[in-house]
């Protein structure tokens, strides 16, 4: 099976802590160390006071879904709550079967800088780095 890599910008991206129906799984997605201290940072820099950063799949793109990362102002009910390196990731329960496995890290190259999800689950990916095959 292919590895699915994508970097994104300014928003974009280590997990080690989830529930998931009030049973642990902290092997659902990883949040790197990198990621974690970006994640810290880019909050620490908002004015509004946000908890945390959702990470989401949604429908479009090419390959038929595409990642998303936006700041929340707090979880939603129905929400798996990772907390790794400081700060918390929401991920909705539609997002979650198609992240599980995924690692989350930030990459800084001389290409750029950005988050990058890396999902052992994506059958293929695009040239334009927006979206997967599920």
């Amino acid at each position: 099976m292919l590895r699915y890599e994508h970097l994104f910008g300014y928003f974009s991206s280590g997990f080690n802590h989830i529930w998931v129906d009030d049973e642990a799984r902290e092997d659902m997605v990883v949040i790197t160390e990198k990621a974690g201290a970006k994640i810290k940072t880019l909050l620490a820099g908002e004015t509004t006071a946000y908890e945390g950063l959702r990470v989401y799949v949604s429908g479009g793109g090419c390959q038929g879904v595409q990642y998303g990362m936006t700041f929340e102002e707090r979880a939603n009910p129905d929400d798996t709550i990772i907390e790794a390196h400081g700060v918390k990731v929401f991920i909705d329960s539609e997002s979650a079967p198609m992240l599980d496995g995924a690692e989350v890290d930030y990459v800084d190259s001389r290409e750029g800088a950005g988050f990058a999800i890396k999902n052992p689950q994506a059958k293929s990916s695009c040239g334009c780095g927006n979206s997967s095959g599920a």
